[in-house]
């Protein structure tokens, strides 16, 4: 079942009334413990300043502000004493700080995503409404309060907050996968999956600093702020040196793979039309997280046997070469690849894109669809190019690609993604 885009309205929506009544109540108010509210947003705003260097697609590109963000929403003590922020100022505070520490980042024209900005709105909301209440319970004018008196203020206090965090972090990546289901029609599921393998990631050091900030702050005051932010900084930075080597890594093979276009063996973006909207269909159905990434590098790489070839194919069309001629390329390209370093995975990809269907695992199904696409399209260079490219793969289903697969690509096509288009090949001889 596809979400319409009235989903997103909708979350927007609920966001946007949060704030407004936050900042609404804050101010009619006044902020309760000011040196507190100015102490976690000045952590938020340094969170969302330390965003500089963020790689694109980046899951959490402000861990320290969210981190900081979920302390304050469980915060119920600072030194000893009890906090009376409450739900709304928890979320005023937050906004207010997300929006300062951002204002840099949208000056370069890099600001924050409205969808992580909404995510963040939901979230804090979440937690805060989740434990405000339960803390404040029972609460007497001796000072004994409802969660204290019911677990004591040692390891279970500690499991408690840990175990709010992990709903926050749940909630959050069901938000996340609702937006981008509804804005792309991919299966829930595997964004979903997705999402919550990005909790093992940075996702648990947001969480565990979260708690341990909330938890400090109850013992030691607000010197426990910049005492615990420290760990999740050195984390950001390593996460961010790791990203950076897969984003070279990537490019790496991509510049591998225009060594076919550049001597002239296959025509001009095939390689990363190929690669992109495999991964599209390899979205459609199902694949996610690691398999994504074999699909995506067996696409980029997928003609590179043709570098043995002595005579070049003309405009580089595997597709309409016998089959025998096809595995022989295949088997080229594999034992290219297993050179590379790459995955293992990704070179059995390449070697069997041109085994018949029922033999092939999912990925090389797709490649060897899309690949065929891409070059039918390049023969009927005209208005009906894509109907009639995928009328001819409809017809090669008995043997050649799988139904589900062609069908799955109609579907994304259908839904705007740029059909292939022909440049001349340079240098290509006759």
């Amino acid at each position: 079942m596809a979400w319409p885009p009235s989903a997103v309205v909708a979350v927007y929506g609920a966001a946007a009334l949060l704030t407004a009544a936050a900042l609404a109540a804050t101010l009619w108010r006044g902020l309760a413990e000011p040196r507190i509210a100015l102490a976690f947003g000045l952590l938020v705003v340094v969170g969302e300043l330390a965003r500089w260097g963020a790689l694109p697609g980046e899951r959490e590109p402000a861990p320290l502000g969210a981190a900081g963000a979920l302390a304050y929403a469980l915060l119920g003590e600072n030194a000893g004493q009890r906090t009376t922020h409450g739900v709304l100022q928890t979320l005023a505070v937050v906004v207010a700080a997300t929006l300062a520490g951002s204002v840099p980042h949208i000056a370069k024209g890099r600001g924050p995503a409205l969808d992580h900005l909404v995510r963040r709105v939901l979230t804090v909301t979440f937690a805060a409404v989740c434990f405000q209440p339960l803390y404040s319970t029972g609460y007497k004018a001796g000072g004994a309060d409802g969660l204290a008196e019911r677990f004591g203020k040692g390891p279970f206090y500690a499991v408690t907050l840990l175990l709010l965090l992990v709903l926050t972090a749940l909630c959050d990546a069901v938000l996340a996968a609702v937006l981008v289901r509804a804005r792309t029609r991919h299966p829930f599921g595997p964004l979903l999956r997705d999402e919550l393998r990005a909790l093992l990631h940075i996702g648990s050091a947001v969480c565990a600093t979260g708690a341990v900030i909330a938890l400090g702050a109850a013992v030691a005051g607000l010197w426990a702020l910049p005492v615990f932010c420290v760990p999740l900084l050195l984390t950001q930075l390593s996460y961010r040196r790791y990203a950076a080597v897969r984003t070279t890594y990537r490019q790496t093979i991509a510049s591998l793979a225009r060594a076919t276009e550049i001597a002239g063996y296959t025509p001009h973006g095939h390689a990363r039309r190929v690669a992109e909207l495999s991964r599209a269909v390899g979205r459609e159905l199902g694949l996610s997280g690691p398999e994504l990434t074999v699909l995506e590098y067996a696409a980029l790489m997928h003609d590179i046997g043709q570098l043995s070839l002595v005579d070049p194919v003309p405009e580089g069309a595997t597709a309409f070469l016998p089959a025998d001629e096809q595995r022989r390329i295949a088997l080229l390209g594999g034992a290219v690849v297993r050179q590379t370093g790459v995955p293992a995975a990704v070179a059995v990809v390449v070697e069997r894109q041109a085994d018949p269907y029922r033999e092939q695992p999912l990925s090389a199904r797709i490649v060897r669809a899309v690949n065929a696409y891409d070059d039918l399209t390049g023969e009927c260079a005209t208005a009906s190019g894509p109907l009639s490219a995928l009328e001819r793969l409809r017809l090669g289903t008995g043997h050649d690609y799988q139904p589900e697969v062609v069908e799955s690509l109609a579907r994304v096509l259908s839904r705007g993604a740029p059909a292939p288009g022909r440049a001349p090949v340079p240098g290509r001889a006759g």
